[in-house]
């Protein structure tokens, strides 16, 4: 199985385990891009390493094979290897706004996870 582990703070980790928020945010950015997306697959497709203009472009970054398929999502409030964890089957990956409720800034493009329960 594969699996996609993130490290997330309170008080959005109680929030999650809870039920109350639906989904996490991660900034657009080159260390979630290469976790999230195989870069190798990106860099075929636009003939050069992804750009920033690229996300002009949403409809690129949901094609099946630019996207990595995990099967897990392991949520850890912490480093350490006691840390609280709560995990999700099935996570899906777009590209988009949040909600600022949730943490968003307003109108800002994330890469947005959500799960099933």
């Amino acid at each position: 199985m594969k699996t996609l582990t993130l490290t997330i703070a309170e008080p959005w980790f109680s929030m999650i385990r809870d039920g109350k928020k639906k989904e996490e945010y991660r900034e657009i950015k080159d260390h979630y891009f290469h976790l999230l997306y195989n870069y190798a697959e990106m860099q075929k497709f636009f003939g050069v390493p992804p750009q920033p203009y690229h996300f002009d472009r949403p409809q690129v970054f949901h094609t099946k094979q630019l996207q990595k398929n995990f099967d897990l999502l392991v949520l850890r409030n912490g480093y350490r290897a006691d840390s609280p964890k709560t995990t999700f089957r099935n996570p899906k990956i777009r590209i988009g706004t949040g909600r600022p409720e949730w943490g968003a800034e307003p109108g800002k493009q994330y890469f947005v996870i959500t799960w099933e329960a």
